[in-house]
C-alpha cells in the first residue's frame, strides 16, 4: 500500500490531546484525512460511512471503552489496521490488547517521529509492540506456546516473514523489494519492525531469535 493520501481515524476523548496530535499529523504530507471521534460508539459509525487506512485508538475511551471498540472494528473490518494509543504501560495489558486485534501500541507521550513510524510500520502491515510489549509476547511463547499464540497472535504477520526468511538467505533491502514488488522503503519499515518486534539489534539476531521460535519457513 502507498504510504501517503492516507486516511486516519482519530479516536481519542481527551480534547487537549486530540488537537494537539491533529496539529501534528497535520504536518505529514503523506496524510490526506484525519477525522476525530469522542468515543467508540462513533468511531464505528464512521467505519461504516468512510474506509480508513489507520485507526489511532485510544484505550481509556468512555461509553463503549477502548477495548470493545478494537474488538468490534476488527470483527467488522478484520483488514483494517489499528494503533492503540495509551498512557498505561503494564504487561497485564499486551495480551488483551492483541486479543482485540490490534496491531501495536504507542504510549502517550512518544516522540512524534516515533509514533508517526509506529503509524506507518502498522499502516505497511507490521506490527509495534514495544520492549515491555515484546518480552512479554516472548514469555507468553516460552511458557506455553499453544496458548500464546491463541491469545497473542503470531509474533510476525504474514509479510514479515516473508521479508525475514529473505534476511535470513543474505538478500539486500533492494533485491527483497524486486522480489516482493515493494519499495526498498517499505521493506526498510518492515525490517525496522521486525527488528523492533523480536527484540533484536540487528538482522543476524533477528534471524537467530527466530530460528530459535521456529518462526522462520527455511
Amino acid at each position: 500500500m502507498p504510504l501517503d493520501r492516507l486516511k486516519i481515524l482519530l479516536v481519542e476523548d481527551d480534547e487537549l490531546f486530540r488537537l494537539g496530535l491533529q496539529v501534528r499529523l497535520q504536518r505529514e504530507s503523506g496524510i490526506e484525512l484525519l477525522v476525530e471521534a469522542e468515543d467508540g460508539e462513533t468511531a464505528l459509525d464512521l467505519a461504516k460511512q468512510q474506509l480508513f487506512d489507520l485507526v489511532l485508538l485510544d484505550i481509556g475511551l468512555p461509553g463503549l471503552g477502548g477495548l470493545e471498540t478494537c474488538r468490534q472494528l476488527k470483527q467488522h473490518y478484520p483488514k483494517l489496521p489499528i494503533l492503540v494509543l495509551t498512557s498505561r504501560h503494564e504487561t497485564a495489558l499486551i495480551s488483551r490488547l492483541v486479543a482485540a486485534g490490534a496491531q501495536g501500541y504507542c504510549l502517550k507521550g512518544v516522540a512524534a517521529e516515533t509514533l508517526v513510524l509506529a503509524m506507518r510500520s502498522v499502516i505497511a502491515g507490521a506490527s509495534w509492540w514495544d520492549a515491555t510489549a515484546t518480552a512479554e509476547i516472548h514469555t507468553l511463547f516460552q511458557n506455553n506456546p499453544t496458548d500464546a499464540l491463541a491469545i497473542a497472535v503470531e509474533p510476525l504477520t504474514k509479510r514479515e516473514r516473508e521479508i525475514l526468511n529473505l534476511i535470513a538467505t543474505d538478500k539486500t533491502d533492494r533485491e527483497i523489494a524486486e522480489i516482493l514488488y515493494i519499495t526498498p522503503g517499505t521493506v526498510r519499515v518492515h525490517v525496522h519492525t521486525i527488528l523492533h518486534k523480536l527484540g533484536a539489534t540487528d538482522r543476524k539476531q533477528a534471524v537467530s531469535i527466530a530460528t530459535h521460535n521456529k518462526l522462520l519457513d527455511l
